[in-house]
């Protein structure tokens, strides 16, 4: 199915590894011009090069810290003509309320929740004025399954999926949509490291991550591209009346009220 992406410019947050990194490739796999933003100039400058190499789009790098101030001005300054806005960067320490002290819990929201803020806050009325666009947030299902072990992003997940609702839910008045992705396990680094601690915390052997993994939907963490694809289609104009909506991708974990 051609996604009619073709010429379209992406801004992706967070995007020197894992999701990040495959949102590039699925978005410039449809033609699309990317600008790549991430604290990383070596990772962001070699995902460039092999997206230019494999796709021939054109792609711009931004390092920055979104959590300085400024950054975001300062992104924008250097993009301001943007179709698509993909708001990915970051990740929330784990643990309980008396694990994650105040510090942690601030500098966790700062980049995954107020980054997202911040950046839909720059980028909407640029798109208003263009007379249109996307806003596209990568979440994750703690949202909607709430963990006592993860206290911190499960309700800077929930505080997202809130914010893309109400953004959505008035933002095609603008010819813009606002929607959300909450991804459960996906196979990457991140998970990777995740599920070696678990292995050693219920088995004491790093080793066993097979038998984490066996209990998930399928037996295995989603593929990136099944998460990444899903981007590329709600960004498209086959989805043109989608907006408001935050969808699921977890193999039915969150259905099952169960944690993994």
């Amino acid at each position: 199915m051609d996604m009619k992406l073709k010429g379209k410019s992406v801004l992706i947050t967070g995007a020197s590894q894992g999701i990040g990194a495959g949102l590039a490739s699925s978005f410039a796999a449809e033609g699309c011009h990317l600008t790549l933003v991430a604290r990383s100039a070596d990772k962001l400058e070699a995902i460039a090069s092999d997206v230019r190499q494999k796709f021939g789009v054109q792609v711009k790098c931004i390092t920055s810290d979104l959590t300085v101030e400024g950054a975001v001005e300062k992104v924008v300054s250097q993009a301001p003509d943007i179709d698509i806005l993909v708001n990915n960067a970051g990740t929330i320490p784990g643990g309980n309320l008396f694990e994650v002290d105040g510090k942690r819990w601030r500098e966790g929201w700062a980049l995954k929740v107020f980054g997202y803020i911040d950046m839909t806050r720059a980028y909407y009325p640029l798109m208003k004025k263009r007379g249109g666009g996307v806003i596209l947030n990568n979440i994750g299902a703690a949202a909607e399954i709430f963990d006592y072990d993860y206290i911190a992003g499960s309700s800077g997940n929930a505080a997202l999926a809130a914010f893309t609702r109400a953004m959505g839910g008035r933002s095609l008045k603008d010819n813009i949509r606002v929607l959300g992705v909450h991804p459960g396990p996906v196979a990457t680094e991140r998970i990777e490291k995740i599920f070696k601690a678990r292995a050693e915390a219920a088995f004491g052997d790093v080793s066993k991550v097979s038998e984490i993994s066996s209990k998930l939907p399928l037996g295995r963490a989603a593929h990136v591209s099944e998460l990444t694809e899903l981007f590329v289609f709600l960004a498209s104009p086959h989805s043109g009346y989608t907006s408001g909506v935050v969808f699921m991708v977890d193999g039915g974990i969150a259905a099952n009220k169960s944690i993994v």
